[in-house]
């Protein structure tokens, strides 16, 4: 790890995009990118979400954000004590822990003995830093080394610097060895507590608990995009979609399929329920994720119910929550399509119209194409499919 990287890292997060992070440091938009995922597999978390057309820090980055700051503004004051530029310089965090060393102990041989190297070695890798550096940072003397005024400035940079990558580094192992052995599920979005997805994913954690005690698994709900993306970054060791498709990258398995039905408004008479078309244009239909199997069915279904035109006038409220969407449907007036099943289940239930059987909701356990990842898989399929 460098300095410039890790500062073209924290110019990602402060100006929230790759691309003006990287118009601000002069670097190709490629090299930020790979320095935010050089950075991000490093400290084992992901430090950004897209949100848009923007880039948001994650909650892990912004707690993160502090030592990121204190990085890059030593890195510029380090970069400031030669050419006074202050564009951090592509130095390694070893070289300044070298240094350091070095400084420290006023001598190079006690340094590289202490740190396991050669001292032609070590002495180069100093000429080294001094070059990056751009000024005279040691003198050396039949006596030893001693640091020059300008040395002296870049040995309290450098040990400001290696505390703050300290503490990042830290968090993340500590991170990673309470992570080390946790399997990590990303589901879809259960419908409530009272749904079928709730209830299956809770058996599913104590089962889970008894067959693999030293295995704990963590189970995280969020969008379709968020599912896949986490399990491309591997956020996720498995995720279950509401889709029987998926990246052929991956390996997967049906889990399921449940009935779909138009959910209402208690209040609907029954003219309103026998004349779909007619439904659909007067109420406001609340739709989640266009990427979400759920949403691909209700587009599906609209498809065939109505004209384009008539498509083209309906109000469509997008909202990325089943959670709201029932409470649309239940206290304002919207429509959706949901799994029957589970939206019975709520208590007072809103007015359901079973749609034809081609449209199902289907579920969809998914894993990354390796052993490891395929024995979890078909573990978590054999205790989904207990009775």
């Amino acid at each position: 790890m460098d300095l410039s990287t890790l500062c073209l890292v924290h110019s990602i997060l402060e100006e929230r995009g790759i691309r003006r992070a990287a118009v601000a440091a002069g670097r190709p938009a490629s090299s930020a990118s790979a320095a935010l995922r050089r950075v991000e597999a490093v400290l084992s978390v992901p430090l950004v979400r897209r949100d848009g057309q923007a880039l948001v820090p994650t909650l892990d980055a912004e707690a993160r954000l502090p030592r990121f700051a204190e990085i890059a503004r030593a890195a510029a004051a380090l970069a400031a004590l030669g050419d006074g530029s202050g564009a951090p310089p592509a130095i390694s965090l070893a070289a300044l822990t070298r240094f350091v060393a070095a400084a420290r102990a006023g001598s190079i041989n006690a340094a590289a003995k202490t740190l396991g190297l050669g001292q032609p070695q070590f002495t180069r890798q100093l000429s080294q830093l001094e070059k990056a550096v751009g000024c005279k940072l040691l003198d050396r003397s039949p006596a030893g080394i001693s640091c020059t005024p300008a040395g002296l400035e870049a040995l309290a940079l450098a040990e400001r610097i290696g505390a703050a990558w300290d503490a990042l580094s830290a968090a993340s192992a500590e991170r990673f060895r309470r992570s080390a052995a946790t399997w990590r599920l990303g589901t879809v979005i259960p419908f409530g507590h009272e749904s079928e997805i709730a209830a299956m994913l809770a058996r599913l954690v104590v089962r889970w608990r008894a067959a693999r005690p030293r295995q704990p698994l963590f189970l995280s709900s969020t969008t379709a995009d968020e599912l896949v993306a986490g399990l491309k970054n591997r956020r996720f060791d498995l995720i279950l979609l509401d889709t029987d498709r998926f990246p052929a990258e991956f390996e997967g398995s049906l889990i399921s399929r449940a009935q779909l039905a138009l959910a209402g408004p208690r209040m609907l008479d029954e003219a309103e329920k026998q004349d779909l078309p007619a439904l659909l244009r007067r109420y406001p239909i609340a739709v989640p994720s266009p990427r979400s199997g759920l949403r691909q069915m209700t587009d599906r279904f609209l498809e065939a119910t109505l004209s384009p035109a008539e498509r083209a006038r309906l109000t469509l409220v997008e909202v990325d929550s089943i959670p709201v969407i029932i409470n649309l449907v239940l206290d304002h007036g919207h429509l959706s399509v949901l799994p029957e099943h589970s939206v019975a289940n709520i208590s007072l239930p809103p007015t359901l119209l079973p749609l034809d059987p081609a449209y199902q909701q289907s579920l969809s356990l998914v894993w990354p194409r390796d052993a490891l990842s395929r024995q979890a898989g078909e573990t978590m399929m054999a205790l989904l499919a207990e009775p």
